[in-house]
């Protein structure tokens, strides 16, 4: 069980690694946003490089969590925010690593759903940071996520309804299906990130 008396020291380890991971995290998007450009091996191992960092984070995250009774959150409520944070890097690499591998280049729909999953990894960077000495103020970064994500699911229906539309030479099959892998990724990504905010306001409201 948390600790909740409307204070969460900044300097408490817990709150350090959840803002160390916020931040892993934020750059693997970041950077899977200006690899779309120029999808090549490099850029892949770069990615899985930081996916590997976050994977790692989280690990001794959770060795730590085993170890302390008292923590400053709720222990559920660091492990929920832990795993969204992993997984969203991890899905960046997913991303790019198919778009290398079955030679998907970056469409519109691709660059424009990337680039609302960077303003909700920045969202949530931002949320975490805030939480211990400004928590509504989190809760107000987390809630942006929400409105990103639904933009994000908008535009991942969109672009399956146009790439269908499009599927009348069964030559091209296996390249539309490619690209909708690269599609339900991203869509993944932008998932765990409103699964984030989701804990993170969870979380505001047991702190106010």
């Amino acid at each position: 069980m948390g600790w909740f008396d409307g204070r969460v020291k900044e300097d408490n380890r817990f709150i350090a690694m959840l803002v160390a991971q916020a931040a892993k995290s934020a750059e693997a998007v970041r950077t899977l946003e200006r690899s779309l450009d120029q999808v090549n091996a490099g850029a892949v191992e770069s990615l899985r490089g930081l996916a590997d960092v976050a994977s790692e984070l989280r690990r001794v995250l959770i060795d730590e969590l085993h170890k302390t009774f008292i923590t400053p959150l709720d222990r559920e409520d660091i492990f929920n925010l832990s795993h969204c944070y992993e997984d969203m890097a991890t899905y960046a690499l997913t991303t790019l690593e198919e778009m290398s591998i079955l030679k998907v280049d970056a469409d519109d729909y691709v660059r424009r759903m990337v680039g609302l999953v960077c303003q909700e990894a920045q969202q949530l960077e931002h949320a975490i940071q805030r939480l211990a000495k400004n928590p509504r103020v989190a809760g107000d970064h987390a809630h942006q996520v929400h409105s990103m994500e639904r933009e994000v699911e908008h535009l991942y229906r969109a672009a399956i309804k146009d790439l269908f539309a499009r599927a009348t030479d069964p030559q091209l099959l296996p390249g539309l299906f490619y690209r909708r892998e690269v599609y339900r990724h991203i869509s993944n990504m932008s998932d765990r990130a409103d699964s984030a905010a989701n804990v993170l306001g969870m979380v505001v409201m047991k702190l106010a």
